[in-house]
């Protein structure tokens, strides 16, 4: 776990996995890393991540990943988490996470609020990105 959690502080990842004695690492932001490599077939391992919110944790449920080290997690993500028997450790736990604009809730955070499955939690962060727009 401290490699990856290395490679976020010190390589700009925002988020690493490590499955199966392979390494797969994203700098991009938000929950679209975490979509792609659901979409690739990635299940199981550790991983590490910037900043993880409830949306971000049901993807990771559904990534079958065991162990997480989150930099900021928010509240719901801890408890979706701990429901689902990951393991997880954190710097910072806070109530939501706000969007980039610090002006609301995130809202992948937002989008997820009624799932109550992360299959439900996937298409609803699917159904949000289709809406947002691009950048």
């Amino acid at each position: 776990m401290e490699k990856l959690k290395e490679l976020v502080l010190k390589e700009g990842y925002t988020c690493t996995i490590e499955s199966d004695g392979k390494l797969f690492v994203s700098v991009e932001r938000g929950v679209k890393p975490l979509l792609d490599f659901i979409n690739d077939g990635l299940k199981g391992g550790r991983a590490a991540d910037k900043v993880v919110g409830n949306g971000a944790a049901y993807l990771y449920v559904l990534l079958e990943i065991t162990e997480l080290h989150a930099f900021v997690i928010s509240r719901p993500a801890l408890e979706t988490l701990k429901k689902y028997n990951i393991s997880v450790t954190y710097d910072a736990l806070v109530d939501n996470i706000i969007n980039r604009s610090k002006t609301d809730i995130c809202p992948m955070e937002k989008a997820v609020i009624p799932a109550t499955t992360p299959w439900e939690a996937r298409e609803l962060i699917i159904e949000k990105l289709k809406k947002m727009p691009i950048g």
